[in-house]
This record gives structure tokens, sequence and C-alpha cells, in this order.
């Protein structure tokens, strides 16, 4: 095991498969919400790695493309159990989302109506409120320590709510700050001693490479193979594994790009339907991202190519999860050892540091525009130049919503409710809500 800098006892591989499997049903409110439970959940409850090495490794997540809280319980789950551990950890926190939105697809396709999806759970997002709250106030605490930190972390919150910067670029000004800022210190820190897995061959890089990428594209290939490269299953292959190239910055940063090729390019979608898949994305459990499901279901169903549409559909959604997912796999492999063993190097320990605090801005972000989202029923965008700036109508306030997220961000921090509790009384308090509004 690469025992991680834990203040408790370090758990057993099947505790570790329960807490997986259970993150899998209760991961909801994105990026910021994930990142933030598992947080709560490793660092603070269970301490299972400490709050350096967990920030350590958030900060090599967020330069990585793709969904960032997955990447990061790969990651995790690599330093308690070596590569069994982060197959588990990254499969079991998508899988819950895959079965329930290849639920949500076919029941859209089919009957074309999931209204009661998102009254159903309506309550969660006010729980995902308090609990980003919550994690801005625990990370912020520690990561804003540093001299200059709460800075970055201001400037990454500005950048993003009220110029609207790309998300790769706040973060790479950052790290190019913190390591700009290291040159001005003392000597490099001494290196700590490398994990086992970290210490592995030289040879060892070329052979995960070569796993990797066989394990990504091997099974790809073989539906090109199977059905041929003009087949909707083929088409959605090749452009999901392209995309997952250059998802930097999450879900939201990729959408258009998928939107437009999925409409315009390759007409699997008509105008609209994405905004239905990210509806029933931000209303069910794992990364945002699982959009992406949506569109390899839909697209394959409305051109099943030979194939009964259910089927064509549900291949088309196994096919887009692989090629989207699968990479995430490749990156932490490959690249966390070296991560691990540049552990303690001033210069990018700096960089990290000021990624960590670029990070408390991103959440704070996150959370800001949630919340705006959740309990205001009228939100305009005003745009004048570079500058974007929400807009509110008061009288739309959701008062449900923001007495229940009250209620649970005073729960969370001050008679310490387990997360998975919120949850569960969240969603049951908006469907009791739907229920009586009917």
């Amino acid at each position: 095991m690469t025992g991680p800098e834990a203040e408790g006892r370090p758990p057993t591989f099947r505790e570790a498969f329960r807490f997986w499997l259970t993150l899998g049903f209760i991961n909801f409110g994105g990026p910021a919400g994930q990142i933030a439970l598992m947080h709560r959940e490793l660092v603070e409850r269970r301490k299972w790695i400490g709050e350096e090495r967990f920030l350590h490794a958030l900060n090599y997540c967020m330069l990585l493309p793709g969904p960032e809280a997955q990447q990061l319980a790969i990651y995790v789950g690599w330093l308690l159990h070596g590569v069994r551990g982060g197959l588990v950890a990254g499969t079991l926190f998508i899988a819950p989302a895959f079965v329930i939105m290849l639920a949500l697809s076919w029941a859209y396709a089919v009957h074309g109506q999931v209204a009661w999806v998102a009254a159903l759970f309506g309550g969660l997002r006010a729980a995902v409120i308090a609990i980003v709250a919550a994690a801005v106030l625990r990370v912020g605490a520690r990561a804003l320590a540093r001299p200059g930190a709460p800075l970055i972390a201001a400037a990454a919150f500005l950048a993003l709510f009220v110029f609207d910067a790309p998300f790769p670029l706040v973060v790479a000004s950052a790290a190019a700050i913190g390591w700009a800022g290291s040159r001005f210190g003392d000597s490099p820190a001494a290196v700590p001693p490398a994990t086992e897995e970290a210490a592995g061959s030289r040879g060892r890089p070329f052979f995960t490479l070569a796993v990797g990428l066989a394990a990504w594209w091997l099974p790809l290939l073989a539906v090109v193979a199977a059905f041929g490269r003009d087949h909707v299953l083929s088409r959605e292959a090749i452009f999901f594994s392209k995309a997952a190239m250059v998802t930097f910055g999450g879900a939201y940063a990729v959408l258009s790009y998928i939107d437009q090729a999925a409409v315009h390019e390759y007409g699997w979608l008509e105008p609209g339907h994405m905004l239905d898949g990210l509806g029933l994305a931000e209303t069910t459990p794992g990364p945002l991202i699982m959009v992406t499901e949506f569109v390899g279901y839909l697209g394959a169903f409305r051109n099943p190519g030979g194939l009964a549409p259910q089927v064509a559909g549900a291949l088309g959604a196994a096919v887009t999860v692989w090629a989207t997912f699968a990479p995430c796999f490749l990156w932490i492999f490959l690249g966390a050892p070296y991560i691990e063993r540049l552990r303690g190097r001033r210069g990018l320990d700096a960089a990290l540091s000021a990624i960590t605090a670029a990070v408390v801005g991103v959440i704070l972000n996150l959370a800001v525009v949630l919340a705006l989202h959740t309990l205001f029923r009228d939100v305009a965008i005003v745009r004048s130049g570079i500058v974007k700036l929400p807009v509110v109508g008061l009288a739309s306030l959701d008062v449900f919503a923001l007495v229940l997220a009250v209620a649970c961000f005073v729960g969370l921090t001050r008679w310490r409710w387990p997360v998975a509790l919120v949850i569960l009384g969240s969603a049951m308090a908006g469907a009791v809500r739907w229920v009586v509004q009917r």
C-alpha cells in the first residue's frame, strides 16, 4: 500500500470499496460539490489522507483534461491501494451515474418527458449549495494561509465570474505566478522519499502508457471494425475520444463544442436537446460531463443503422462513456507517480500551492453561480464589453430553497451532519414539495 500522510488508521481495501461505492450514489453537485464531499469524508471525517496530500493531488488533477473530481478519486484510490484502488475508485465514481443516466436517456428518447426528474431532485441543489459553501470555508482557511494566496483566489474568482476567462488560462496563470514567486525564495526544499508506487523502474512509464492506450483504444477500434467507419457508433467513438482531450475546465467549457458537432456536423441531436441532457446530468450523481452519455444514447437511438433503436442507444451510451472516461485512468496512473516523487520541490510546490489558492476562487465561483440559479428563478446575464454580470429578479426568490440551503449549511458546519443524510434529507424535502404542489 502506498500509505498517504493520514492521521488515522489506513482503510482496508474492503472499507475503501464500500466508501467509493457509496460516494458514487451521493456525489451530486458537479466538481465543486464532489471535491467538497471527498474533502469532508476523506480528510476530515475518516482521515484516510492528509490535507497537504489531498490538495497536492487536486492541484495536479486541475491541470488535466477531463472531469477533475473523478480523476481526484482515482488519484486517492491509487494512493490508498495502488492501481487496483485507482481502478475501483474511478469506476465506482461513475458507475451509478452511468446506470441512472442510461435509464433517463431511454425514458427521454421513448417518452420525451423528464420534468419529474428535476422536480424529484429539486431539493438536492439546496444541499449542494450548503456543501460547496462549507467547502469554501474549510479549504480556504488552509489554502489561503500563505502570503499572496487570498489575492490569487480573489483574482481567480473575478476572472471567472466577471470576465468569463477560460478556465485553463486561470489555472495556468496561477501556476506561473506561484512558480515565479518561488524564484525569489530560498534554495529548494528537500524531497521526501518516493512512495513504492512512485519509485517504479524506468520502463514503467512506457508500460503504463502502452497498457493505458490499449485499454482506451482497442475496444473503440473493435467498434469501428465491427460497424464500419461511417456508422454512428464508430463516429461517436472517434469524436468523443477527441473531445476527451480538450475538456479542460469541466463540462461547461466543452458543451458548446459538443453541441455544435452533435447538432450541426453529425445531426445526432436537434437544437435544444443538449439543454435537456444537461438538465438530466445536473439532477443525477456523477460528473456533469455524463451529459455525453445522453448525447451518445440519443444520437445512436435516432440513427440506429440497422440495429434496434434501444440496442443502438445503449451501445452508443457505453461507447461514449468509455471514450470519455477511459483516458482519465491513463492520465493518473502515468503522471501521479512523478507528481508524488516531486513533492517538496520548491518551484513545483509553489506553483501547485498557487493553483490551490485559485481553486478556492474557482469553487467560490461555482458556489455563487449555483446559488443564483437555484435560489432565483429569474436570472439574466448582462454583458458590457468583456464584463458579464448576473442580474436577479428579487421577486423570483425561492424561499423554500433558501431556507433548506441555510438549514443544511448550519447542520454541516455546526452539528457536523453526515453528508449522505443531508443529501437524502434534501431530496426527500424536494419530493414532498413536488407532491404538495401538484
